[in-house]
């Protein structure tokens, strides 16, 4: 008996079997096309009546489905009467379920093999040979997953390990913004800064992307707002330690020399990539993942999007019948679903809206467009700058959600910023005295008055 007789003989006379491996068996892992209409058969049953079928059942079925021929009919009507009707003795149901994994193994594998030799050989172009990768990996990670939820006092021990495990992260270069992240970014998340036009949205993340280089690490900065040698040029200011209007008028001669020791200071890369505004999504992204890691042998450790709001949505189409609130969450939603599909942070921004562009403490109603967002993301700091800060040359930092850790800690900070270089920098403590351990309240209005709290210290 081979192996694909022995799955439909199980899948018939033994439920423990059946109710292990029928989630994860495909009717495309039986070429025989008679294997694969008896399976479809034994599998549209569990699915319509959430039991096995019996022979008899069976061969109702099959004389009822009209899409065969008589030859075919024939001879899946002696696959199904040649079925006995009792389990094979002779196998452990282990056994049986690791020979089905492997089974379904070989055969994704195969499938995955087949499909990407039609992608190359596509003379239309509507293959793309970037869905190549995705279509290997998935093959690679097909697996019976046994895991039916957490015991909580069975698995006491392993979730005391997970509260002591140490969790892998990206730490900033910013001193608070590793307290309040507990040491950096964790993988498969989505951080959002918040920020007014023109308050420093895009060199926070062009800082970033230049301080995780300078760390070894590998960043994709994807671009929908400047070109990619304009964010290019404002990494350069930073790494290389020119101010930004200076940079054009550099000598080739300086400006090799800087490069050559920045080269030998880091091994970390960094990808810029530019697309039209409001033209690509998650789908895209995906796809130019795909293609660098195929073409530059490159996996980023951590991705920038510049920014949010005007990414595409992959799932729907932006238009009358589809709401702001709706269709920004939807791309939030996917940038997610990418962090969490190439185990990487995502980063990317979003605009205040016009009363939240005055005002001197942001909150999580100033987002604009929707409300979706910060409901989506992980981590979320708004960016404030006041004439005041301007003059000091900080930025304030305030936190608004943080899956990380309490939010209430360190809730206001200041960092400083050296607009020329495109770079943040830690303020002296001094700065952090009067907003750390007394954070204000400020009111909407633009001076960002602050309350008397005494009058209010009746409020409960």
């Amino acid at each position: 008996m081979n192996l694909e007789r022995a799955i439909f003989n199980n899948l018939l006379n033994n439920e423990t079997y059946a109710r292990k491996t029928i989630p994860f068996l495909k009717p495309e892992y039986f070429h025989s096309r008679n294997d694969k209409v008896v399976f479809e058969l034994i599998n549209s049953y569990v699915m319509e009546y959430n039991a096995f079928p019996t022979k008899e059942a069976l061969l109702v079925d099959l004389n009822n489905r009209d899409n065969i021929s008589e030859d075919q009919f024939k001879e899946c009507k002696e696959i199904v009467e040649e079925i006995p009707n009792q389990p094979d003795q002779l196998s452990n149901v282990d056994w049986l379920v690791d020979q089905t994994e492997k089974f379904c193994q070989d055969k994704a594998i195969y499938n995955a093999i087949m499909q990407s030799i039609q992608v190359m050989d596509d003379k239309t172009g509507k293959l793309s040979k970037g869905s190549i990768p995705q279509l290997l990996s998935d093959a690679l990670a097909v697996s019976f997953d046994t895991s039916i939820g957490h015991d909580f006092i069975e698995d006491a021990e392993s979730r005391f390990e997970f509260y002591h495990r140490k969790e892998e992260r990206l730490p900033f270069d910013i001193d608070y913004l590793n307290k309040i992240t507990r040491g950096g970014l964790p993988r498969k998340t989505l951080n959002i800064l918040l920020a007014g036009t023109g308050v420093g949205k895009t060199l926070a993340m062009c800082h970033f992307a230049a301080s995780y280089t300078a760390a070894g690490k590998n960043v994709l900065y994807i671009t929908m707002e400047m070109a990619e040698e304009k964010i290019a040029e404002r990494i350069d200011a930073n790494l290389l330690n020119v101010p930004l209007d200076e940079l054009s008028v550099l000598p080739k001669e300086s400006y090799d020399k800087k490069m050559t020791r920045l080269k030998e200071k880091t091994v970390g890369r960094l990808i810029v990539k530019e697309y039209p505004t409001s033209t690509a999504g998650a789908a895209n992204f995906r796809h130019l993942l795909n293609e660098l890691k195929i073409k530059k042998n490159f996996t980023p450790d951590v991705i920038f999007i510049d920014y949010l709001n005007i990414c595409m949505s992959s799932r729907l189409k932006q238009g009358a019948n589809v709401n702001s609130y709706t269709y920004i969450k939807a791309i939030a939603e996917e940038l997610r679903g990418l962090a969490v599909e190439f185990n990487v942070p995502v980063i990317s921004a979003t605009q205040t809206t016009r009363s939240g562009f005055d005002s001197s403490d942001v909150g999580l109603t100033d987002t604009s467009e929707s409300f979706g967002l910060p409901a989506t993301a992980d981590f979320m700091v708004a960016l404030i700058a006041t004439d005041e800060l301007k003059a000091l040359n900080q930025i304030m930092v305030k936190q608004l959600k943080n899956r990380y850790s309490d939010p209430e800690m360190y809730k206001r900070f200041v960092v400083g910023v050296d607009r020329p270089r495109m770079r943040l920098y830690d303020a002296e403590q001094s700065a952090q005295d009067d907003i750390v351990d007394d954070s204000p309240v400020y009111d909407k209005t633009p001076s960002g008055k602050q309350f008397d709290k005494e009058k209010f210290s009746g409020f409960k």
